[in-house]
């Protein structure tokens, strides 16, 4: 109700609104028509008792009048139906009983009437509990007047009065009329009570259907969505595959230093739209609730020094001091977690570190906090002494494509991604990022993780030899399944560097077909080609009759980055993939492998 009635006011119209229920509404109503009717009543009966001179029935019925009139009073002042319902049943009780055992010392028609009305107006008007009490608080005392009469003779020291047939009449009459208006009032309320809850149910169901209808139309775009970025990603990881693959190629050739530092700049370039490109395709997948974290064997010490051996250079160039500081109580164990998403937690906090600091220095720690038989709780922080975050943007730096303000995006540049992707991988394994920071003087981000622990030694590995030994896939006989003429040269180019002549299939039908009529030792499959795509070919590949033929391994090359390429690949038949671009020696791995194990 926007204007609270005034005192002086008696209109229903301004103690009603909308925001009442329909029943309540049916309430006040009552109320407001039935406390009219009572006053009325009440001054006929005045007037037909007191011309009767009947004193008890006189101060009673004056009581309730003024009662009943301040009620009313207070119902157009403040439309609180249930105390006023309260104070009516209470005060309709007591006149009862003053009846029952004083006044009158009799129960007639007129009592059975009111408790009739007690007990209706109290279950209509507050419910069954209330119901249930006002209906007791008069009938049991009715009845324990009639079991008195009845044994001993009820008698007090006070006489009776009679009533006249006026009285009588008067009060039966009003009795029945309120007793009338109280069951059609309610009746009617019921009704439209009925009709209202029928249409909102309608209306309800008109509700689920158009939520129906706008989920469907939401996975719809959200599956658009992600087609879109499906397509947008293998439409410009496809042209990066071959910048940065002819990159790599000429970075094996021993080019002159001159020639080398373009070469490095122009990889730089690439890998940095690839890291932009691979951090919206991963903030969509995160937010799709798509991500798995896997549980496998890993040297967390020398993960580490992986991802941040990229850094050193990096930090070198700008006259940072970067500091890898690994527990030594973390080595030469066997933890079990996520290289993955450690990986890109961490990769995406030090780069942050390294982007924001002009001078000073980067700390990258790892602390073992709690080390028990077979688990460990792992501290790792980023420290810098970089440009800082003002306390009141401590929050907006974890939104999705948001900095701290305009003039760090202009000044720094990047998505905005990249702590939002940290602290959403942190949150999926219910673990949480902490932030401590002063504008000015730098920043610490740091997180707990807990690991499970193998009783076993790790064992130090040998880092591969990034440059393949050219002649240990000389003996391969390669088909290429790959449309695209770019990529075409690229590979060729490639495994000419392990003195493999590849055999080239434009689609997926000319593939199963040179593959059929022909002897290959591993097949490197494009998925998106005409005539047949790499799935539909793989699937008819492995029919093929010769048992030799048919279990040729493939290796699925794709620049796709639909959330269930890998159950895809492995779904139609294929053995593994390498997402492009791809690192030479991560193909040569692969296909070196799985050789090896068909062989």
């Amino acid at each position: 109700m926007s204007n609270r009635p005034g005192f002086l006011n008696f209109s229903l119209k301004r103690i009603l609104h909308n925001e009442q229920s329909l029943l309540d509404q049916a309430r006040i109503k009552l109320l407001y028509y039935g406390l009219i009717f009572v006053m009325v009543s009440m001054l006929l009966l005045l007037a037909s008792v007191n011309y009767r001179s009947q004193p008890a029935i006189v101060i009673s019925s004056t009581v309730l009048l003024i009662s009943v009139a301040g009620m009313f009073k207070y119902l157009t002042y403040k439309p609180d139906w249930a105390t006023i319902s309260h104070g009516m049943l209470i005060i309709g009780t007591l006149i009862n009983l003053e009846n029952v055992f004083i006044t009158l010392q009799d129960v007639n028609m007129i009592t059975v009437q009111i408790v009739t009305l007690i007990v209706l107006f109290s279950f209509y008007m507050l419910g069954h509990k209330w119901g249930i009490f006002y209906s007791l608080a008069n009938l049991l005392p009715v009845l324990s007047f009639f079991v008195l009469q009845y044994e001993t003779s009820y008698i007090i020291n006070f006489k009776p009065e009679k009533i006249e047939q006026s009285t009588v009449i008067i009060c039966v009459f009003a009795n029945f009329l309120l007793t009338i208006y109280l069951i059609s009032h309610f009746y009617h309320a019921f009704v439209m009570s009925m009709r209202q809850l029928r249409n909102v149910g309608d209306e309800q169901s008109q509700l689920n259907n158009k939520l129906e209808m706008a989920m469907h139309k939401a996975e719809k775009s959200s599956h658009a969505k992600s087609e879109f970025l499906s397509t947008m990603s293998h439409e410009i990881r496809t042209p990066l595959n071959a910048v940065i693959g002819m990159t790599n190629l000429l970075l094996m050739n021993q080019p002159r230093q001159d020639q080398k530092e373009n070469l490095d700049i122009l990889k730089f370039s690439a890998s940095n739209l690839l890291s932009i490109v691979n951090d919206v395709l991963d903030f969509n997948k995160i937010e799709s609730g798509k991500v798995s974290f896997e549980s496998i064997r890993i040297n967390l010490p020398e993960l580490l020094n992986n991802i941040c051996g990229g850094f050193t250079l990096k930090a070198e160039e700008k006259g940072l001091l970067f500091k890898l500081d690994i527990d030594s109580r973390l080595r030469n164990k066997v933890f079990f977690g996520d290289p993955t998403r450690i990986t890109q937690i961490i990769f995406n906090l030090v780069s942050n570190a390294i982007k924001f600091t002009q001078q000073g220095n980067v700390w990258v720690r790892a602390t073992c906090i709690e080390d028990r038989h077979n688990t460990s709780t792992v501290l790792f922080s980023v420290k810098d002494t970089g440009i800082g975050i003002a306390p009141n943007n401590l929050e907006a730096i974890f939104e999705p494509f948001a900095q701290e303000n305009i003039t760090v995006t202009r000044q720094y540049g990047g998505t905005g991604l990249g702590l939002a992707i940290v602290k959403r991988l942190l949150e999926l394994q219910g673990l949480q990022l902490n932030v401590n920071s002063k504008p000015g003087v730098g920043s610490e981000f740091s997180f707990q993780m807990q690991f499970d622990v193998s009783t076993e030694v790790a064992e130090p590995v040998e880092t591969p030899n990034p440059v393949p030994d050219a002649n240990d896939l000389s003996h391969l006989q390669v088909l290429i399944a790959e449309d695209n003429m770019v990529n075409v040269m690229l590979m060729k180019k490639l495994l000419s560097k392990w003195k493999i002549v590849p055999t080239i299939a434009e689609n997926g039908a000319l593939a199963v077909q040179k593959l059929q009529y022909g002897n290959f030792d591993i097949v490197l499959m494009d998925l998106q080609m005409p005539v047949m795509d790499g799935f539909e070919a793989a699937r008819e590949i492995r029919k093929l009759a010769d048992p030799k033929k048919s279990g040729t391994p493939i290796i699925a090359l794709t620049a796709s980055a639909l959330f269930d390429i890998q159950e895809q690949v492995y779904a139609s038949g294929m053995n593994n993939y390498v997402s492009k671009p791809f690192k030479p020696e991560d193909l040569f791995e692969k296909m070196q492998n799985l050789v090896s194990v068909a062989s």
